[in-house]
């Protein structure tokens, strides 16, 4: 095989047996569909209520486009790939997709720290919350994150566009990601590697801090109210985020915090398939079926509906 700083690859993740293949198609596109739906319906239900103009629904909805755009950036192609048991990619192709990946990802990540921050001063300062978290500053932290998001992702995609691979070697993924391509490479990777390794930790360790600093002074606060109902009132909208919080970070982490070189394939797919596909389609309806002033919202716009029908 020569090696090439433009091969072609091929994903080979899942199953090459085109009945269990028919079968994971099935359950992806479901999955996929259901995501779509759950996220489109968020958005129009924070978009058609007036009431739900506020920062925290802000951030949501920004959460909700990102998974809407993180499920799309790998699920078509391992829909195709699944259908058609064809998994060529270009190397192109594969660092456009893993770009992708890795902005939505972080985006993901930073956006549940915003969020955090903004129940943080919520609860810790509510006298204070309107001049704390004004439309200004939630627009500020949102494009803040974009753009650490896509300098951070960058460089991880030009740090493995520098690298020399094989052609027509088999990615045992189901999308272009960082571990299986540096394990690929036929050249000299273990700087790429120690900076990539570096970059995602700071960018994963760095907001889950922050997170756990603001829920530290939350619950101090909360344990501070007298009432038990003030309590449960005070903690209301922090269930949903903390769960969305633990399925992303135990899943990511379980991928990402060990060198790729040590990684196994089918530890990281079946960790894949819970942050890249599984958690954007339960955050919807985490949100949603917690929230009343969500649920009331998609029932006033499903009524106008079947009144229009």
């Amino acid at each position: 095989m020569n090696c090439s700083k433009s091969p072609d690859f091929v994903l080979s993740g899942l199953s090459s047996d085109p009945e269990k293949g028919k079968l994971l198609f099935g359950l992806f596109l479901a999955l996929y569909l259901l995501g779509l739906l759950g996220n489109l319906l968020l958005l129009l239900a924070i978009g058609a209520n007036v009431c739900l103009h506020t920062p925290m629904y802000f951030f949501l909805s920004q959460l909700s486009l990102v998974d809407l755009c993180f499920t799309t950036t790998t699920a078509p192609k391992t829909l195709r790939t699944l259908w058609t048991s064809n998994g060529s990619i270009s190397f192109s192709g594969c660092l456009t997709q893993l770009y992708f990946f890795a902005v939505f990802a972080d985006m993901d990540s930073l956006l549940l720290t915003v969020m955090a921050i903004d129940r943080y001063a919520a609860i810790c300062h509510p006298l204070y919350y309107s001049l704390l978290m004004t439309p200004c500053r939630c627009g500020v932290m949102v494009s803040g994150s974009w753009g650490v998001a896509h300098s951070v992702s960058l460089v991880h995609t030009l740090l493995l566009s520098r690298l020399s691979f094989y052609t027509g070697q088999e990615i045992p993924h189901f999308f272009c990601d960082f571990g299986p391509l540096l394990r690929l490479s036929c050249s000299d990777a273990h700087l790429s590697e120690d900076l990539i390794m570096a970059l995602t930790g700071f960018l994963g360790i760095s907001p889950l801090l922050c997170i756990i600093g603001s829920y530290a002074h939350i619950f101090h606060v909360v344990t501070r109210v007298p009432s038990a109902q003030g309590r449960r009132k005070a903690l209301a909208t922090c269930g949903s985020h903390l769960s969305t919080v633990v399925l992303f970070y135990s899943t990511v982490f379980a991928t990402y915090l060990k060198p790729p070189s040590t990684a196994r394939s089918s530890e990281e797919q079946v960790a894949a398939i819970m942050y890249t596909l599984v958690t954007p389609t339960l955050n919807p309806f985490i949100y949603s079926l917690r929230n009343k002033d969500v649920k009331s919202s998609l029932r006033r716009i499903l009524s106008m509906k079947s009144s229009q029908d």
